[in-house]
């Protein structure tokens, strides 16, 4: 199966020079709801906090995001919840 990290978007590709730079912070893959394009950035925290600016403003939809920690990408993934 192929990675779901690996699937080609528009903006930055997987190996982009951005991943790797010392500021960026995060990656997100997004849809544009204006062209419905999805895309994927490595940006840093300021352009991240404009990112989710945008998603509020319902302008893009957020599908995936990730740190970013010396190019390494680092998946979120929510806690479980178990009842005792």
């Amino acid at each position: 199966m192929r990675d779901i990290s690996a699937r080609e978007l528009k903006g930055h590709n997987i190996w982009a020079v951005e991943r790797f730079s010392d500021s960026t912070c995060w990656m997100i893959e997004f849809l544009n709801r204006q062209t419905g394009e999805e895309m994927r950035l490595f940006l840093t925290n300021e352009d991240y906090a404009e990112a989710l600016e945008r998603h509020k403003r319902r302008e893009i939809k957020i599908k995936r995001y990730a740190r970013v920690v010396e190019g390494h990408i680092l998946d979120f993934k929510p806690k479980k919840h178990r009842r005792n």
